[in-house]
């Protein structure tokens, strides 16, 4: 089969692949019919999260049919249509139990590894390191999917791959983003970041009740798209100062959450941007924080802030003082996709969403290297890349 595979910093290479195999009773093969760039993929190609190995298969934004099942798998059959959430889960550890599927204790086959650099393993990854389990992503004409009775959503007719796909990953994060400021009526909430999923956090910001969003970007094109679709109030960071302006929009007290959807490759011109962009050049640090800082700064005295965003080591200069006297809550991680699956796809069913509208590059499979570079280089322009295998 053909598959995007991973080959070092800035190198991606569409070749030739053996087609995945059932390793275990549990698992399914599923043919892709749409797949994605998600922003966390460029972590991965600018050579941020370690453990990658040279032929490595992206992606964990996928959705296809089934093609395949093992002997144990009794809730899918061949010919089902699923969307397929990046997070692989057992649905039966302590985690998976308590709904906190994105911590789950057995999809880890190389838990050591992570556990030697965070203390712990969370789940395991489609197409995210070898840290993460080293399983094939979905960038790719077929994947294997293990625990398929677990993950998997079947998709039911009349909805489009485009209005689903984001299911397996954008949509929830966003989602669990915003749910995770406990919104109250007559709240605003500030987003840092207005790639795919920060306009995932505004969106779902709205449903839960907000009153305002305000978003944070230095992108023109995503700061269209979050005035134009998202409703929200935008503020450019590179001509306004962020504290003193939201400060006013905000009678004083500042928002009362704050979402980062920015994460580890964070920039901006002010001091400490540049001091995390030479620290990090140089290898003596492994995270850009500017945009948490600025959300520690900037939320309210007993606000929340959310942070979505993908971290990968460890932060210098993160201000916990602050943090501490605003007596602020935090709250964070990889998504637990599984609980938001059908009150998500609920919602697109009635029609008062259409995730669709983040979409602005739709290329093929064969183009995945270029395409990740567009994704990189022109960010006002190319918010959301799907891409389809040629044979569909």
């Amino acid at each position: 089969m053909k598959a995007a595979c991973w080959y070092g910093k800035h190198d991606v290479r569409v070749l030739d692949v053996p087609d995945p195999k059932i390793l275990n009773p549990h698992d399914a093969i599923v043919k892709i019919t749409t797949t994605a760039i998600c922003g966390s993929d460029l972590h991965l190609y600018d050579g941020y999260i370690p453990t990658m190995e040279a032929g490595d298969i992206l992606g964990h934004e996928f959705m296809g049919e089934v093609v395949e099942t093992g002997s144990a798998v009794t809730k899918l059959k061949v010919g089902d249509r699923v969307v397929v959430p990046f997070t692989i889960c057992c649905g039966k550890c302590f985690f998976c139990r308590r709904g906190l599927w994105s911590a789950c204790d057995n999809t880890n086959p190389n838990a050591e590894t992570a556990a030697a650099l965070y203390g712990f393993s969370g789940a395991g990854l489609f197409g995210y390191s070898h840290m993460m389990g080293g399983y094939a992503g979905g960038q790719a004409e077929y994947v294997r999917v293990p625990f398929a009775d677990v993950g998997p959503i079947r998709i039911p007719d009349g909805l489009s791959d485009e209005q689903v796909l984001f299911l397996s990953d954008i949509f929830p994060t966003g989602y669990m983003a915003a749910e995770n400021c406990n919104i109250q009526p007559g709240d605003t909430v500030a987003v840092w970041g207005c790639g795919p999923v920060g306009q995932f956090a505004i969106k779902s910001a709205y449903l839960l009740g907000a009153e305002r969003v305000i978003a944070i970007d230095d992108v023109p094109g995503r700061l269209e798209m979050a005035q134009r679709e998202g409703k929200a109030d935008v503020l450019n960071f590179d001509d306004e100062d962020i504290f003193d302006k939201i400060s006013a929009m905000t009678g004083g007290l500042g928002p009362d959450a704050c979402i980062d959807a920015v994460g580890l490759e964070a920039h901006g011109h002010t001091i400490d941007a540049l001091y995390d962009q030479l620290k990090t050049a140089v290898y003596l640090a492994t995270d850009r924080l500017h945009a948490l800082r600025q959300a520690i700064r900037v939320c309210r005295k007993g606000g929340t802030v959310s942070v979505p965003g993908v971290y990968g080591g460890f932060l210098d200069k993160f201000p916990f003082g602050t943090a501490f006297a605003k007596g602020l809550t935090f709250k964070m991680g990889q998504t637990h996709v599984r609980d938001y699956l059908e009150p998500l796809l609920k919602l697109i069913g009635e029609g008062k969403i259409d995730p669709s509208f983040v979409i602005t590059h739709r290329v093929g499979l064969s183009d995945a290297a270029s395409a990740y570079q567009t994704f990189k280089d022109e960010k006002s322009d190319c918010i959301k890349v799907v891409m389809k295998p040629q044979w569909v």
